[in-house]
């Protein structure tokens, strides 16, 4: 079992927000889950309102630069890129 997962796009705003609450939805506590991005921005309302939908609450999720994500906890990376670059963790 994976210690931590960490979902990493560009601008951490609706892909990896939505991967990062639907895996705190179904991880076991013990697995710690975040979600980061090289150029931070702002989450999507549409992606939180698209979670609620299923009873998932990303309201209070902010947008993460890779800086700020303690690397020594993760162990698995996942990245959620489309036509962009994707980072580097």
């Amino acid at each position: 079992m994976p210690k931590g997962i960490l979902f990493l796009c560009v601008a951490n705003s609706a892909r990896s927000q939505m991967a990062e609450g639907i895996a705190r939805s179904l991880a076991p506590p013990e697995v710690k889950i975040w979600s980061a991005g090289s150029r931070p921005t702002n989450v999507h309302p549409e992606a939180i309102a698209a979670l609620k939908e299923i009873g998932i609450d990303i309201s209070d999720y902010h947008s993460k630069t890779v800086g700020e994500i303690p690397d020594a906890q993760i162990d698995t990376v996942i990245t959620l890129c489309a036509e962009e670059e994707c980072p580097v963790f």
